[in-house]
Formats: structure tokens, sequence, C-alpha cells
């Protein structure tokens, strides 16, 4: 299975929401999400990972904040407070989630 970025983007773009579940399998669950000027979202019950497409700015993952930038890698485990900060008007990222509810290091005690 193949998923160009650009035909993520262009479903987005119709769909006229900020993020869009662009391919499921078992508990994984890919999404393409584009914040427009805030960044409101609530710490997730799944653990994810965030590839980020384009733009720049800051990260909130429970107490630190760090830059990120295109390609750049983020993890949060499930239930921790997150969201993107001072994000450039391009800013895009793939949503990962995956695993069981209440994440990973529930399920094998971590």
């Amino acid at each position: 299975m193949t998923l160009p970025l650009e035909l993520a983007q262009a479903q987005l773009k119709a769909s006229g929401k900020l993020f869009l579940e662009v391919f499921a399998h078992g508990t994984l669950s890919v999404e393409i999400y584009q914040p427009i000027g805030k960044d409101l979202q609530q710490p997730h019950d799944r653990d994810e990972v965030y590839v980020i497409i384009s733009g720049t700015g800051n990260f909130l993952c429970g107490d630190e904040i760090k830059p990120f930038a295109p390609g750049d890698l983020l993890f949060v485990p499930a239930g921790v407070e997150h969201r993107f900060l001072d994000f450039s008007e391009d800013f895009m990222t793939w949503v990962i989630f995956y695993g069981p509810v209440g994440g990973e290091s529930e399920m094998f005690g971590r």
C-alpha cells in the first residue's frame, strides 16, 4: 500500500477538517493533521508518533518543550499532555496511533 503525501493533503483539504484518518490496519491508525493558529488537542488514550511533514515550531510533551522541524519524529506515550506551540503557518504532520488503550507501557509493565 502506498499513500502519496499529495493525495493525503488533498483529502484533508476536501474534508474541511484539521485532521483526517487516511489509513488503518489493526491497532494502527494514520492521520494527517494541520492545525490552524492553535493546537487544541487533548491527551490521547493510545501511544502516538508524529512525523513532521512541513513547518517549524515548538512541541510540548509533558513538562518539556522542544523545537521541531520537517522530518522530525516525536513520540508521545498514552495519556501525556502534549501540543504544538508557536508553529508556522505551513505546519503539517503525520499522526500515527498504535497499540492498546493505555499504551504499550501498560501492556508490558514498563
